[in-house]
């Protein structure tokens, strides 16, 4: 059994009294001490870990203006704020202890759009896609390009001066920048737009006269060269101040961001991309350097190592013919130029440049150009996942950031980069790289293993030796992603001009609570890497777990893509609905790592077998103590298991999987309930129900017996038809074949038989799709029969995984035998089928061949539009299974490879989760979430139709069920719209 653990952290008193003086002051925000709001702030996409003291997510700039305010009090002089974003820092620039002024959930609008002036005015935590998204009907975009685009926020990206993908064209976020509001530590709002607060810009005025020369001389002139107290760029050609120069960069040092406004960009009229590959990427880079004179808007290159990973990646296998191997199949690097004009002529002759000058040199392995703008943002979309891509390993070592964004002189950057690979070859690391050519950066990822204390000491070694690698070649060792917990670099970088950093600082927070430690310091020194506590410094005793079920759960490097704001995104459902960062991949991986260290800290390693006694399980179920595990399950509880963690993200963490591992220990201390026990064992009652189908659509359809239910712990389950499927498969002549049956057939006899799968869902309520499905095969010349067998689905999702494992070995030796005969084996629900591939796995020593409908009917096209007559024009949307959608990157264009050979005619929804998720919506405790992530994307297709685009079909049970409760709307399965169309053809 378990033990009950709990934080050994015990908030300060300051800081309770700090958060108890800003609720009575009328904060009308939400302000968080739980261990777990604690955690989920407690890293970045760095290799960092601090627990801060508090978490604030303020509403309002008023919110602002009394955290500021309040601090600043004599008996708050303590207190430190420290702003964030999205998370997605690379160097810790948002951590540390105090209070996390977290501005991304509530202080998220866009609050205008003027698009004859081309600005925007937004809150900080709105997501640069969600405002892209906002400003594409305007042919308006807000440059530059990041790989996170998806989460990271404006407040963050000014906080860095962000900067990516086309900034030699576009500039700097500084550059789109055109006012901020920052709330300053007195609680006075300052507008850079309106010139406010004048004795702070006459001090700042002074400051710039005094080191403008020096500045020149001493900084490098590079396209990334500072962030943040720029004081070379605060004054603009007609003398007048810029006082952006200073707060664009400066990561949350010198007050609270609560508004900006933003000049934006026209959309380009004309784009196009040539994608070259070469054999090396030390030789290409120095062939790069060439390309800088033609005008391009970036130069993106790749090594060979991001570009093979991108290979087996799902983004990286739609453009893998822009990226093909030399004719003796050698890969290597690649370069990605990107070229923008107004007019087709104008980009034609832009890339017919650039591909005779590659072409003249010979050194390329392959080469290809595109103007299609939407094979231009798949191939940037496998550019954007390359970081993650290299972050998915087995095992403890894995790519980790800290010297990941320096920049030197464009023409200099494959010397430099020769070096780079020659220092961590000393060191005996391995390597990924890829990053932006143009502008001389490079991102670079080291393989360590930081659960190693000599790895970690070498941390400090490399920042150390790359920091003296820049000096060398005249860049800066923070070229992109801001300075963060290298800050002890700043006093020998700015040297001379360190003091005037200094005055900067004291101006704008005299008393250093604005995320101190961080570029500037009057009172004390600054962080140094070798200081700052890291992941694998707190979790040093967790590599064991790596084998223990929760390998998915570690291997969490924090780069965020479970916080995509989009909607019609699949990852991650709950966090849309909640915005809660517990309740994300990256929330819930954290929260248990923490779970799992402390466990080790109270019993060691015990595996968590189940005691033999019910008394202490009593005791525990009884007991009103903490224990964090109730906190950390509470997060897993709201996991939809639908999969989008494990296919989407770049790094592959699984929640489901780590999910049932949990559930497994949680319950040797803690009883189930008994709509657990119920759920995990439904398979087994299904079946029964047309045995009780009065007292089923008693309790299912009235109110009284839906009552009855939710005391049970259900809701919302769905109809019980009356189609009797038994004789109507008779009817059809389909039963049930043995394997035994099949070996006494001859090869002609056993030719286009079909072994259909059906989950106990489809066949007990919808038992119309199966007969629909058996219908079709057979008008396709198929033979199908069916083999009834139990998935265990439900038992894994329940972390009953003994049970499960039994069920496992028992389906899969049954299948397996049908498999070993030749004879296919088709599922329903694509949930359902992908368990013979995924839990199963491991199991029983790979994968069980059961293809999803789509696989099948793809491989056997021919029999579909040999079986097809001319009926006219047809039309279809479709709603694919978020779990096929994201775990089979084949299934949406099969689907519409399928439906075009019917002659339907397919456009398929970008949609996220439905919010069942198989049992998931039909747990009374999980409803109004189920219903919350319904409404994201789902609602408004299935309630308001576009009849034009055809009829919305769906191929998850779950998305049906949901539909037909919620919007009262019947849709079909694919199946069903294919033998309509080939019925009413004449077939």
């Amino acid at each position: 059994m378990i033990p009950a653990v709990k934080s050994p952290d015990v908030m300060a008193v300051s800081y309770q009294n700090f958060l108890d003086h800003l609720r009575v002051a009328g904060f009308s925000g939400d302000l968080e001490t739980g261990l777990g709001h604690r955690l989920v702030q407690s890293t970045d996409n760095s290799i960092y870990q601090i627990v801060p003291d508090a978490v604030a997510y303020p509403r309002s700039i008023v919110d602002l203006q009394l955290i500021a305010s309040l601090a600043r009090e004599e008996q708050h002089r303590a207190i430190i704020l420290r702003p964030r974003g999205g998370g997605t820092g690379t160097n810790g620039q948002s951590l540390g202890n105090g209070v996390i002024v977290d501005m991304s959930r509530h202080m998220n609008k866009i609050l205008a759009i003027d698009p004859v002036r081309r600005v925007a005015i937004v809150q900080p935590g709105v997501v640069k896609d969600q405002l892209q998204k906002a400003l594409k009907p305007y042919g308006l975009f807000f440059p530059p390009e990041l790989s996170t685009s998806n989460r990271a926020t404006i407040g963050g990206m000014i906080s860095t001066d962000a900067s990516g993908q086309g900034s030699v064209l576009y500039g700097k976020t500084r550059d789109h920048v055109r006012a901020v509001k920052l709330v300053l530590s007195d609680g006075s709002v300052l507008d850079t737009g309106a010139h406010g607060d004048l004795d702070l810009a006459q001090e700042l005025d002074a400051l710039e006269r005094d080191v403008a020369e020096r500045w020149l001389r001493d900084v490098p002139q590079l396209n990334r060269n500072v962030t943040g107290y720029d004081l070379g760029h605060l004054r603009k050609a007609d003398g007048s101040l810029d006082l952006n120069s200073v707060i664009c960069g400066s990561e949350g040092t010198l007050g609270l961001i609560a508004e900006a406004e933003l000049a934006l960009t026209p959309i380009p009229d004309h784009m196009g991309l040539v994608t070259i590959v070469y054999a090396d990427f030390v030789s290409m880079l120095r062939e790069t350097k060439k390309f800088l004179g033609f005008g391009a808007a970036s130069v993106e290159v790749v090594d060979e190592r991001v570009l093979g990973l991108a290979r087996t990646d799902a983004a990286g296998e739609k453009v893998a013919h822009f990226f093909r191997p030399s004719a003796d199949g050698r890969f290597g690097s690649a370069c990605m130029v990107e070229f923008v004009a107004d007019s087709a002529d104008g980009l034609e002759q832009q890339m017919l440049r650039l591909v005779q000058a590659v072409k003249a040199d010979g050194q390329y392995l392959s080469l290809a150009t595109t103007n299609s703008r939407a094979d231009i943002a798949d191939i940037w979309a496998m550019r954007k996942r390359a970081v993650g891509i290299l972050g998915n390993v087995t095992g403890t070592s894995a790519p980790v950031a800290f010297v990941e964004d320096t920049a030197v002189p464009p023409d200099q950057l494959a010397d430099y980069i020769q070096e780079f690979r020659a220092l961590l070859d000393s060191f005996g690391l391995g390597y990924g790289m890829f990053g932006h050519a143009d502008s001389g950066v490079i991102h670079v990822r080291p393989d360590m293993d930081l659960y190693v204390p000599e790895r970690r000491e070498q941390v400090q070694a490399i920042s150390d030796s790359v920091y003296a690698l820049t000096q060398k070649y005249g860049g800066v060792l923070w070229g992109e992603h801001g300075k963060g917990v290298r800050g002890a670099y700043t006093r020998a970088f700015f040297g001379e001009l360190y003091p005037a950093i200094q005055r900067v600082k004291a101006l704008f927070d005299p008393h250093e609570q604005f995320n101190p430690g961080k570029i500037a310091s009057n009172f004390g020194p600054l962080t140094d890497v070798g200081d700052v506590p890291m992941r694998g410094e707190r979790e040093a005793g967790l590599a064991h777990a790596h084998s223990d079920g929760y390998s998915r759960a570690l291997t969490c490097n924090g780069n965020g893509a479970c916080f995509d704001f989009e909607f019609d995104a699949p990852m991650c459902p709950s966090w849309k609905a909640t915005r809660d960062r517990r309740q994300s991949p990256k929330g819930r991986a954290t929260l248990v790592r923490e779970w799992l260290r402390l466990v080790q800290a109270a019993e060691g390693t015990q595996s968590g077998t189940r005691s033999r006694s019910w008394r202490p399980r009593l005791f525990a179920r009884m007991s009103k103590g903490a224990d964090f595990s109730h906190e950390v399950k509470a997060a897993l509880d709201t996991c939809l298991g639908c999969k989008a963690c494990k296919g989407t993200c770049p790094v592959k963490v699984d929640v489901p999987a780590f999910k049932s591992r949990f559930l497994e220990q949680y319950h040797t201390r803690y009883w189930r309930t008994p709509a657990d026990r119920l759920i995990a064992e439904i398979e087994l009652f299904l079946p029964l129900l047309p045995l009780v189908a009065p007292v089923y659509r008693l309790m299912a359809n009235t109110k009284l017996g839906q009552s009855g239910l939710r005391l049970l712990g259900l809701e919302a389950l769905p109809s019980l038809p009356r189609t009797p499927l038994k004789s109507e498969l008779a009817e059809r002549g389909v039963g049930a074949l043995a394997p035994s049956d099949i070996e006494a057939l001859s090869p002609r006899e056993r030719q286009d038989l079909v072994a259909i799968v059906p989950d106990a869902f489809v066949a007990i309520f919808e038992p119309a799709l199966l007969l629909d499905l058996v219908d079709l095969l057979q008008s396709l010349g198929f033979r199908p029969f069916i083999v009834r067998v139990q998935n265990g689905k439900p038992l894994h999702a329940k972390g009953l995984l003994k049970r499960f494992d039994a069920v496992a070995r028992r389906t899969a030796a049954r299948l397996r035998a049908y498999d070993a005969l030749g004879v296919p084996l088709i599922g329903v629900d694509p949930a359902m089928t992908l368990v013979y591939r995924d839990e199963y796995a491991p199991i029983v020593n790979g994968a069980v061949n059961v293809k999803t409908i789509e696989e099948f009917l793809s491989q056997n096209l021919h029999r579909l539009a040999d079986a097809r007559r001319d009926a006219g024009a047809m039309k279809a949307r479709l709603a694919n299974h978020c779990t096929a959608t994201t775990n089979l990157s084949a299934s949406s264009r099969q689907w519409g490879e399928v439906l075009a050979a019917a002659g339907i005619t397919t456009q398929t929804e970008s949609l996220g989760c439905c919010g069942m998720a198989g049992t998931f919506g039909h747990e009374a405790k999980n409803r109004r979430l189920s219903q919350q992530i319904y409404g994201l994307s789902w609602r408004s297709r299935v309630e308001e139709p576009s009849l034009e685009a055809g009829e919305l079909v769906a191929t998850g049970f779950s998305c049906r069920c949901q539909a037909k409760k919620e919007s009262d709307a019947r849709l079909r399965h694919p199946v069903s719209l294919i033998l309509e169309r080939l019925r009413a053809r004449g077939a």
